[in-house]
Order: structure tokens, then C-alpha cells, then sequence
């Protein structure tokens, strides 16, 4: 269905190819699974599959992808619409309508499907992806999450043969992921569509993929098998697979309940044994009794908050976003928030940050009123990272934006760069924005944000589009910033990041704050939002591989026979 015959695609400007001598062969009714680290690729080969590489990206394509026997060299993306469906991992350039429902009906139009089809094929997309309380809604009004809901389903409802998928499920919380793996299944298993999709959280997707082709990295020949074969040698894996490499099982694990189901040497081994907890991981700048104490669910820091807010309520039109929600975050803590998509998480942090005004109830930040202080101010005391980093990238090159944020920020020339040098190694000062991959991008953004260290960083969806050795120089960085004194709230469905950083967690649905407490009381009660660690290791609290690896080394070597 489709095929890729000896493939490179170079760039405008670019001294190497960003994909070189590409073979690979998807048949029919299958699900492939793309993976590899940031910047290899995936994205690129996955635009040649529709067309917009060349046609629509510039840059030259050699050797020949064909799609159905369509090749897309001489076939414009509009001329393969009918069969290649595309959802790129920003749902927002590609909407061409204002509601859920026009806009899951637009690509039928195009294609002039019947009325009655049409109306048919809507309710039942709607009713896939629970979209269905959702289908008059303005798409501005809806959260990441939805939007990302109705860019799936708008290629849906044509029914496309071969359906092309850029990080499906970077923005969805992980009920609503695998509410739409599910339906990806069922389009392949039932009506024998084509799926090639490239996602960077393979804890969600590894163990529906068919096959799995790697890009391990620049130039490096693509790799593909079984996603068992393939895992075992990727640079690139989920935590349970992690977890089986660790504890040296054989086969490797690639779901939960395979993992379980070996556990019984490692459960024995880890016995005697206490997880070390996030909070212990880093080293906040607080006093060791205000740590305990804030650790604590629903008590108040010893110390002075650097953010609380108190019987906070926004409405936003007709939809109660928040209501009644009481939160103080101290210095040194990390909080993450948590809750389906459309739960109130965004809305909280653009309150803090001043872009939204409460309709009751105070929000406070540093002991300013956020809407209330001027942005050189509030600069100073607040900064958000938000969950479309190009809201905060408006220079021609990297080393521009960096500039200019050292000079907002007060900080000495270089400050910025240095942030991107460790978060982003090898990002050439004179890239442009727009030619980063999304997680590049939002890195980026992070990094500006960084350059005037706030006393209180805000982020939406910070690891969506990274791979996950630009996860862990994420979290080594939050956690230094913890250190010094910095609190940090992320709103995430990112239930690993969570896990692996959060000292406190606070889930919210429809506007409230209903769960608030140490992460490992909230994460492993919680069936939703539980890592795959604490899954496969339940009742203990283990939450992370680092933590059951340092119970492993200090209990020393398996005794033979255990």
C-alpha cells in the first residue's frame, strides 16, 4: 500500500539530507509504527507519504514513495486526498472551519459524498472519539486534547485507505489515547486500513503496531520487525521494556500485563525495599520539616507560597472552565496537574500567568495579582510555556529569538543560548524556528521562558513531541531549578513525566481540584493516570525504572535459584 524505493529528501539550505536511501514497505491493513529520536526524520518521511514533502515543505525528494500506485512526486497532496488521510501534531493548522461538527464534515465536501453519507458518517465519528457533547463547539474554545480529537476525526470521516499519523496522542489525556488507539485498531483489523504513525510516548502505542521501523539516527539505515525485535535494540523505549531489560527478561515485555506476569523474581528481589520518592530526587532549597509539610495533602506550606489561589472561578462564555479550585504551590515543589482533556488544567495556568481573569476568587503570585501586574513585572515573577511554543517564537533564527530573550529578561548575552545547548545539542544558531521539529520548538520556547527565571514556571503539555532522552535533560533541568528555590506546575498527561518528577500531584475534572496529595498516593490509586511501573509492580509504590535499578543495586545480585 505503501512503498518508499531508495529515499533521501534534502532541504533548501541544508548540507546533508534529513532522510537518506529509505526503503520500506507497508502493506495493507497494517499498523506501523514509526519511532526514533527527535530529528531524524519521522516527520519528513511521513509528509513524502501525503505529498506535502516536496510539494508543499519544498526541498528535494529522489527515489520514489508511491501511495496505492500513486506516486507522490507527480501526485499533489489534493490528489491523493481520497485515499491519504493526514493529522499533523498541530491540530490547529489544519482546521479550515470554526465548529466540530463543519469541520469533521469539510473533507467530505471536497470530495462530494452525499448529504445523507456525509450525516451518517459524522454521527458515527462523533460517537468514536466522544466527540458527541462537543459537535457545535467553536474549535478556539476547546482544549489541546479535543482539538487533537477532532483532527483525527475530520480524516476520518472520508474513510481513507491509508491513514498518516504525527504523535496521535501527544495532547490527549490517557483514557481519551486509548479511546483513539482503539478505533486505529479497529480500522485496521475490520476494514483493512493502512496506518504508518509516528509517536514518541511508545508506553501508549508499542503494543498495537504490527511492525515497527526505526530510525535510530541521522543517516543511520531504517530497521524494521517485529516491535519485540525491534525494542530490543532501539534507543528509543517504553518504561516497561525498560523494566524487562533491566530485570533481564526474555522475551522483552511490551505491555503491562506481560510484564506482570514475569514480575514474580523482581517483586521478591525488590521485597524489604522503599522506592526513593521524587522529592528526595531533588534537593529543594527549603527547610526539610516545610518539605514534609507541604508534601502533605491539603496542608499549607511553612514557608511563603509563591503561588495560591483561593475559591478560584473562570467562566468562559456559556462553560464554567474553573470553579471553587484551591491550590498553593511553595518554593522548591514541582505540581503537576492532571485530568481528561477540557478538565480546567490550561485555564488554571493561564489565570496564573495573567491571560485569563478570574470571575471569583484570587489568584496570587509572588503576592501580585497576575491580570493586575504589568508584563516587564510579571515577567519577572511568572512564566508560562505554553502548549503552541510558536505563540513565543517570532525571530528568523534561534540565535535572534535567544537574543531577544536575553534582553527582555535582563540576563547576560548568552544566557539563553546556553539553556539551548543543554536542552537542544547540536541546534545551529542560524535555524529558523519553523524548520525545528515540534518538540525542538517547544524546547526552544522552554528556554526563553527559562532565561529569566521566574520564581514560578508554568507548563502546558511540556513533553509533547520529545522523545525520551530529551524528556530526561527536561527533567534534570526542572529539577535543578527546584533546587534553587524555583516552583514549577505542569499541567500533563504525561503519567511517566508525572511520576518521575512531580513531588505533588493535583487531578482536576470539570473545573474542581479533586485529588490533591504526594504522587504516590494520588498516581498509584489511580488507574488512569498510574505510571507502567507502579502498574506491573502494584501495591507497592515503585513508580519509576530509576527507582526499582537503585533498590536493585543497593540490595546487590540476585542469589541463583531466587
Amino acid at each position: 500500500m505503501i512503498r518508499f524505493e531508495d529515499v533521501s529528501v534534502t532541504y533548501d539550505g541544508a548540507a546533508t539530507p534529513t532522510v537518506r536511501n529509505i526503503g520500506l514497505d507497508v502493506p495493507e491493513g497494517e499498523l506501523v509504527l514509526l519511532v526514533g529520536p527527535s530529528g531524524v526524520g519521522k516527520s519528513t518521511l511521513l509528509g513524502a507519504v501525503s505529498g506535502l514533502v516536496p510539494h508543499f515543505t519544498g526541498g528535494t525528494l529522489s527515489g520514489r514513495v508511491t501511495v496505492a500506485g500513486r506516486d507522490t512526486r507527480t501526485h499533489k497532496p489534493r490528489e491523493l486526498a481520497d485515499v491519504v488521510g493526514t493529522v499533523g501534531q498541530d491540530p490547529l493548522s489544519h482546521f479550515v472551519t470554526d465548529t466540530v461538527e463543519d469541520e469533521l464534515a469539510y473533507g467530505m465536501e471536497s470530495l462530494g459524498l452525499a448529504p445523507d453519507v456525509m450525516r451518517r458518517r459524522v454521527e458515527e465519528t462523533l460517537d468514536l472519539l466522544g466527540l458527541a457533547d462537543l459537535r457545535e463547539r467553536p474549535i478556539a474554545t476547546l482544549s489541546g486534547g479535543q482539538q487533537q480529537r477532532v483532527a483525527i476525526g475530520s480524516v476520518l470521516t472520508p474513510h481513507p485507505r491509508v491513514l498518516v499519523l504525527d504523535e496521535p496522542t501527544s495532547a490527549l489525556d490517557p483514557a481519551a489515547a486509548e479511546e483513539v488507539l482503539a478505533v486505529l485498531q479497529r480500522l485496521v483489523h475490520d476494514l483493512g486500513t493502512t496506518v504508518l504513525m509516528a509517536e514518541h510516548r511508545l508506553e501508549r502505542v508499542v503494543q498495537y503496531a504490527d511492525q515497527v521501523a526505526l530510525l535510530a539516527g541521522p543517516g543511520a539505515p531504517l530497521l524494521l520487525g517485529a516491535p519485540a525485535e525491534i525494542m530490543a535494540v532501539s534507543p528509543v523505549f517504553p518504561p516497561v521494556v525498560d523494566l524487562g531489560r533491566l530485570a533481564g527478561w526474555s522475551p522483552l515485555p511490551l505491555t503491562v500485563r506481560d510484564a506482570r506476569r514475569g514480575s514474580g523474581e523482581l517483586r521478591q528481589r525488590l521485597a524489604g525495599h522503599e522506592p526513593r520518592e521524587p522529592h528526595e530526587q531533588s534537593q529543594a532549597a527549603v527547610s526539610p520539616a516545610s518539605r514534609r509539610s507541604r508534601l502533605r495533602s491539603g496542608r499549607q506550606p511553612e514557608v511563603p507560597a509563591v503561588a495560591e489561589v483561593a475559591g478560584l472561578a473562570v467562566r468562559r462564555g456559556r462553560v464554567e472552565a474553573l470553579r471553587h479550585v484551591d491550590l498553593s504551590v511553595g518554593p522548591g515543589e514541582i505540581v503537576a496537574l492532571m485530568g481528561r482533556n477540557g478538565a480546567g488544567k490550561s485555564t488554571l495556568l493561564s489565570t496564573l500567568v495573567g491571560l485569563v481573569r478570574p470571575s471569583s476568587g484570587t489568584a496570587l503570585v509572588g503576592g501580585a495579582v497576575p491580570h493586575r501586574t504589568g508584563p516587564r513585572e510579571l515577567i519577572r515573577r511568572v512564566g508560562l510555556v505554553p502548549q503552541e511554543p510558536r505563540d513565543l517564537l517570532y525571530a528568523d533564527t534561534v540565535a535572534a529569538e535567544c537574543a531577544a530573550a536575553d534582553h527582555d529578561a535582563g540576563a547576560d548575552p548568552g544566557t539563553c543560548r546556553e539553556l539551548v545547548s543543554r536542552l537542544l545539542p547540536g541546534i545551529a544558531d542560524d535555524t529558523h524556528p519553523r524548520d525545528l521539529s515540534e518538540g525542538q520548538r517547544l524546547t526552544l520556547a522552554l528556554a526563553i521562558v527559562l532565561t529569566a527565571r521566574p520564581p514560578l514556571l508554568l507548563l502546558d503539555e511540556p513533553t509533547r513531541g520529545l522523545d525520551y532522552a530529551a524528556k530526561a535533560r527536561l527533567v534534570t533541568v526542572l529539577r535543578g531549578l527546584a533546587a534553587d528555590g524555583h516552583a514549577v506546575v505542569l499541567a500533563t498527561h504525561d503519567v511517566e513525566l508525572a511520576a518521575e518528577l512531580s513531588h505533588r500531584v493535583a487531578v482536576l475534572a470539570d473545573g474542581e481540584i479533586v485529588a490533591n496529595g504526594p504522587t504516590p498516593e494520588v498516581v498509584v490509586a489511580s488507574p488512569a493516570f498510574s505510571p507502567q511501573v507502579a502498574k506491573v509492580l502494584a501495591p507497592g509504590k515503585w513508580l519509576t525504572v530509576a527507582q526499582v535499578r537503585e533498590a536493585l543495586e543497593s540490595a546487590g545480585p540476585a542469589e541463583d535459584g531466587a
